[in-house]
């Protein structure tokens, strides 16, 4: 975990990127030799990522008035999940397990105490007060399968480069990348697909294509909710997504 947040290792993610040229591959950082020891990653950039998308997920954010806030996915994978409900409960489990790698020696092979790859991505950001102290600042999510990472990224892109509103930081038009490669045996060769909603101009798709990339119009946009802790007045915001059923709410 100190490795994955780590500057070091997001400085050497970022020097990847090349702004004039759309990248024809992208292969998966490689954790240090005690990581790869332990956990049975490869040692080699040859490792693979996980991409599943299904429609039955649904992201919830709350908080209360003493300052603790929760962000939460629920997702039953495919299908009605497990097709196993909890007795008098009333809800079903899921069957990621599924997504585990029956392969021994696979680094998502399965084991005791092993969770398989997924893509249940609840969001949380933090900001330091005035005395240094991280705080909870923000509690969001944008479910949907792999548009969860490539739109949690957008959604702060908007609010802390852009000084969009949390409502606003989600109405804006998404992009998202498909045909990456997955731990589930696809290794992406050819750059892969850019799908752009409709709010993003023909001058920002002229350059995208310019660079190499390959271009669909629409997009797996997600479905964002969030509440932001405004310090200064201290109060909550809350916002919703415009593509998907979803509300927010106060009391």
């Amino acid at each position: 975990m100190d490795w994955l947040i780590s500057k070091d290792y997001a400085r050497a993610r970022n020097a990847l990127i090349n702004m004039s040229a759309a990248a024809q591959s992208v292969d998966p950082g490689t954790p240090p030799s005690e990581a790869a020891r332990r956990f049975g990653f490869p040692t080699t950039a040859a490792g693979q990522a996980l991409d599943h998308t299904s429609a039955d997920t649904m992201y919830l954010t709350v908080a209360d008035s003493e300052g603790t806030m929760v962000s939460l996915i629920q997702s039953n994978y495919e299908g009605f999940g497990s097709g196993l409900v909890v007795p008098s409960l009333g809800f079903g489990l899921q069957d990621r397990g599924s997504l585990f790698n029956m392969e021994a020696g696979a680094a998502n092979q399965y084991e005791p105490g092993k969770r398989p790859f997924h893509t249940i991505i609840p969001g949380f950001a933090t900001k330091k007060d005035a005395a240094g102290v991280e705080q909870p600042w923000m509690s969001f999510g944008v479910m949907g399968g792999n548009i969860q990472p490539q739109g949690h990224a957008q959604i702060m892109c908007n609010i802390i480069d852009f000084g969009m509103n949390p409502q606003e930081a989600g109405d804006a038009a998404r992009y998202t990348h498909s045909g990456s490669s997955q731990p589930t045996g696809q290794v992406m060769s050819h750059g892969g697909v850019v799908q752009l909603e409709a709010g993003v101009s023909a001058a920002a798709r002229a350059d995208l294509e310019g660079r190499g990339h390959v271009l669909e119009r629409g997009a797996n946009g997600g479905g964002y909710q969030s509440i932001t802790y405004d310090a200064e007045q201290n109060s909550y915001i809350g916002a919703t997504e415009m593509r998907k059923d979803g509300m927010a709410a106060g009391y």
